[in-house]
Order: C-alpha cells, then structure tokens, then sequence
C-alpha cells in the first residue's frame, strides 16, 4: 500500500537536507570571498602607499627652514631661519660619503612669465642639474639642465610636459623658443615630465647660479634637497636616511644656534621614514584582513562538520543496512568524507572564482587616496582553498569516525 505521508516525510527530509548543505556551502565560499577580497584590498593599499611616494625618490630627503620657538645661547625664539650657499656646500663636504645627489632650491617670487604676448601662471624655480633625479622626473624633449648652465649662469629654461602642452600646442617642438621672465629671455632647451602627474608640472626650471644672481637671491636658498646611495634592503635603508637626517639635523641646528630640541627651526623631511610607517600599519591591517577572513572560514568549516553530524543520524538505518552488507567502517568513512570534502571543495573554489573576477574586473578601475588597482596573488588565494577543503576533511572525519562505530543492531532499530 501507498504511504503518502511516509514519502513526505522522506522528501521533507531531503528538502530539508539540501537546504543545510546549501547553507553551510554559501557559508564556505562567503569566507573565501571575503578573505580575498579583503586581501586585495590589502594590496590595493599598499599599492596606493607606494604610489604616493612614487613622485620622489624613494631615498630623498628635503630640508627647509622655519622659525625658532625656543630661547637658546642668548637668542630670542621667534627668529627667522635661512639657509645660505655655504650651508649646501659645506653639506655636500662633510656628508659627501652619505649623498648620492644633491640640490639646492630658490623660489623665485614676484615674477612675470610671458611668452609673445601670453601672459603665464607658473612658478619659477632655481635648482641644480640634479634636482632631475631627486625629483623622480624624466626627459620628453631636450634636456635637463647641466653642470654648463650654473658654472656659466647661462639663461636656460626647463618647462613641463604640461606647460608645453597649454602653450606651444601649435608648435611641433618648443626647443629653442624664449620665455620672458620679469624682462630678461630664457632660452628653453628641454621639456620634462613627473611620474607624480601634472600636479607637479607647474613649474619651470632655470639655473640656481642664474636665479640667485639675475633675480636678487644673493646666496639665499629655500629648500636643501638630497637623495643616499641604494642600500642592501629596505631596514638599511630607512637605517641610512635616519643617520643621515640626524647628522644633517645636527649640523644644520649647530650652525644656526637652534636648540637640539626646537623642532620647528630646521624641518626635514624623510620619506622613508614615512613609508617604514606606513608599511608597518599595512602589516597591521593584513593582519586583521586575515583574521576577519579566517574567522568567517572557521564558521563555515563549524557548519560543515554540524552538517555531517546530522547527516550521520539520518542516515543511521542506511550504515547500519551498509554495515550488514559487509560494509567495512573505512568505506563508511568514504562515504561521509566524500560529501565533506565535496561542500567544501565546491563552496571554496565558488567563493574563488567569483572573488578573484570580481578584483579581476573591478579592480584596475579601482583608483583613490590611497588604493590603487586591489589585487591577489592567485597562488596564495589557491592555496586557501586547499587548506580550506583539507579542514573540511578534518570537520567531516570525526562525524564519519562516529558513523563507522555504529553497531549494526542499534542502527536498524532507529527511527
């Protein structure tokens, strides 16, 4: 006879059952999603960090004065400091070992830049022909400035990419034509570019001998910039600029009568300082990316073995007519481990595929303060998953051990 009710129950059950394992999947594969996609945003960061430092050198170093706050030696705080030509000479003497290229700057105020009768909004700079490097900036057309132009004062000019484009559109090449700044004509004799983009193109480059002399600088500078030697790793080098910064500091405080401890009167800039610290904190936040991602996989692998425990009792009549068979207790181990490692295996690869096309897709069009293009590294998403299905084997044995101990008389008598 039909049992209609027996057969809805039956199908309930197995309703029932697809809906759990459903669940424990998407539980699995979320993990994996949200490991990864938070791992490549963990990326991104780092990407965006090291974008920002790009613009320069990585191993520069930038000087510029300000203002004493503190009483020292008789002198009253609240006096201006300034840096002089025999500050940058004596620097480039006494640290000469420790310097790798060197330039002073002088901002050229109060001036008019035209070109025929177009009136220009750029600023002028004085610097030295190595300013180039320290600067991180590269050559489209002409040259850089040279050892010639500051021996001989020469009236040479540098422009931008930037400035080329927006005034001498017309023109197949800008070499040779002549700026006028506040009077006097300035031969341009190279166009560069910045690898920090256009917010760093507005400026136009002459001489530092030439500025300091046509424009009334005297011997005065505004900024003392440097770029060390490379260094054998990434801990050297931060080692080397910290050195070099105090020394410099040292020097600087002593011979302008400033207090070791004013820290306003000399400024000094070391990026690799900044980027030690950004780096540190990034390490932090991987850490917790990982956790975070860890944790959600945990619970799902919790899901996982919940899931094989209630599978195991029901189909505890089904072992015990497999174990009367002849059935021998690693087949039944098989038999349950195969569904664990099948869910997760299923879920963990899903979770991949659909995190890694998501950064895949999305991820170059990712560009903001401080995150660029969110990426993984496929071996290491990989990786998880293998770990992944491997715990979901372990999750899996131990309600598979407990099925395999199951007596074959108390298995048939279940209901």
């Amino acid at each position: 006879m039909f049992d209609l009710e027996r057969w809805q129950e039956i199908f309930d059950t197995i309703r029932k059952n697809k809906l759990r394992t459903f669940l424990t999947g998407l539980s699995v594969a979320s993990g994996i999603f949200i490991l990864v996609i938070l791992l490549g945003f963990g990326q991104g960061m780092q990407n965006g960090i090291a974008k920002e430092f790009e613009q320069d050198a990585a191993t520069s170093v930038w000087v510029w004065p300000g203002v004493t706050t503190i009483e020292y030696k008789g002198m009253n705080p609240g006096r201006p400091i300034q840096l002089r030509n025999d500050n940058y000479d004596f620097v480039a003497t006494l640290l000469e070992d420790q310097i790798e290229n060197k330039s002073p700057r002088l901002f050229v105020r109060n001036t008019f830049v035209n070109y025929k009768n177009e009136t220009l909004a750029y600023y002028v700079q004085g610097v030295s022909h190595q300013f180039q490097f320290i600067e991180n900036e590269f050559i489209s057309q002409g040259r850089f400035l040279n050892q010639q132009d500051e021996d001989s004062k020469a009236k040479v000019v540098i422009i931008s990419n930037k400035i080329n484009r927006e005034v001498f559109k017309d023109l197949e090449s800008p070499i040779g034509e002549f700026l006028d700044i506040s009077g006097i004509s300035f031969k341009i004799v190279g166009v560069y570019g910045d690898i920090g983009g256009e917010r760093e193109e507005d400026r136009i480059y002459i001489p530092i001998s030439t500025a300091q002399q046509v424009f009334n600088g005297a011997d005065k500078l505004n900024n003392l910039s440097y770029t060390l030697p490379p260094a054998e790793n990434f801990e050297a080098s931060v080692a080397q600029s910290i050195k070099f910064k105090n020394d410099l500091k040292s020097y600087l405080q002593k011979v302008h009568t400033v207090a070791p401890d004013d820290t306003s009167a000399i400024q000094i800039y070391n990026p690799m300082e900044e980027v030690k610290r950004f780096y540190s904190l990034m390490g932090g936040i991987k850490f917790f990316f990982w956790f975070v991602g860890v944790c959600t996989i945990i619970a799902g692998i919790v899901g996982v073995s919940n899931i094989m425990l209630i599978v195991v009792k029901e189909r505890t009549r089904e072992i015990g007519i497999r174990k009367a068979l002849g059935a021998k207790p690693w087949s039944i181990v098989g038999m349950i481990l195969h569904e664990a490692i099948f869910i997760t295996a299923i879920a963990g690869f899903s979770g991949l595929i659909l995190s890694m096309g998501l950064l895949e897709i999305v991820g170059p069009h990712v560009e903001v303060d401080y995150i660029l293009n969110p990426s993984v590294n496929f071996k290491v998403a990989l990786t998880t998953v293998f770990v992944l299905i491997f715990a979901g084997a372990v999750a899996g044995f131990f309600p598979a051990w407990r099925a395999a101990k199951i007596h074959v008389i108390e298995a048939l008598k279940d209901e």
